[in-house]
């Protein structure tokens, strides 16, 4: 059995130093946001009692689906880099970005450069992207698991939160998906927006989420991972290998009770069945503001 750890919108806290050259524009409004109220939500110490409970899992690997940072000051992707160490290495720990972690167009070496170990593909997985291809998607194989990681990170207008894929990402995530469907191979996609229409509204949906549906009905992952919205989803699309699993999770950092579900990360347990795949996930938070880390659900999800 193989066991993979999803955490998500972490948005790491406090908030460090910001000099006033570092708040126009779209930070500003993060940076107010921030300080009227969402930073009352976002507990380092919830985060640390839920990474603590993951680290006693001893799950085979982690994903963290986005949101690292708050605003994308430079000196919270420093911060987020020796967090990341803390939860574990390259090889144990996978990154995709969300629309936090590109509040503001950065220098690659000033801002999502210093996560790059955890967005490469690994020896394994580099078979499957193209030769000439860098960036996104990438691919990681581990054990009997292919993790495919996209990324829908980029900057946004004021009051605005969407993502976008672009073209020629959706097309090399269909030529990875392509190549690896002659594998026998567990195939997690893992994106930080919601990856279908509908899911969430326009001012914080994926842009491109029609052909990425099309992508998804038509190669047909085993799973895809979110996390964006802060709640718990899970939706089912018809793909022309099966159901797909769509599964969503709660911000890893809320410690109190309000219009966001509170802290949870998911477990996901994949193993051989009859021919195929079983997934089983366990869901692991607070149940109340204050309250132990616990499991809230078991679910099967396929097999």
């Amino acid at each position: 059995m193989f066991t993979l750890a999803q955490l998500t919108d972490v948005h790491l806290s406090p908030l460090p130093p910001v000099r006033p050259g570092q708040i126009l524009g779209q930070r500003l409004l993060g940076y107010l946001n921030w300080i009227a109220g969402r930073g009352s939500f976002h507990d380092r110490k919830t985060l640390d009692r839920l990474t603590a409970d993951l680290k006693a899992s001893n799950a085979d690997h982690i994903a963290v689906t986005g949101d690292l940072t708050n605003i994308s000051l430079p000196l919270e992707f420093q911060q987020a880099a020796e967090w990341l160490r803390e939860l574990g290495p390259p090889d144990r720990v996978t990154v995709v970005p969300g629309n936090h972690d590109a509040y503001v167009p950065m220098p690659v070496e000033s801002g999502l450069g210093h996560w790059a170990a955890y967005m490469a593909s690994d020896k394994t997985g580099a078979a499957f992207v193209s030769a000439d291809q860098s960036g996104f998607p990438f691919v990681r194989v581990v054990g009997d698991v292919a993790l495919i990681g996209l990324s829908s990170a980029c900057p946004t207008l004021p009051f605005m939160a969407t993502g976008r894929l672009k073209q020629p990402q959706i097309e090399a995530f269909r030529a990875v998906l392509t190549q690896l469907g002659d594998h026998d191979l567990f195939k997690i996609v893992l994106v930080h927006h919601p990856p279908l229409p509908g899911m969430s509204d326009w001012r914080r949906g994926l842009h491109d989420a029609e052909a990425l549906r099309e992508v998804l009905r038509e190669l047909g992952p085993n799973l895809v991972l979110h996390g964006h919205d802060h709640q718990r989803t899970h939706v089912v699309l018809e793909s022309s290998r099966g159901p797909v699993p769509i599964i969503g999770a709660p911000s890893a950092s809320v410690g109190k009770e309000g219009s966001w579900a509170l802290a949870a990360y998911h477990l996901y347990e994949i193993s051989r069945s009859n021919g195929g795949w079983a997934c089983e996930m366990s869901v692991r938070g607070l149940a109340v503001t204050g309250g132990q880390v616990e499991e809230l659900d078991r679910v099967t999800i396929t097999g």
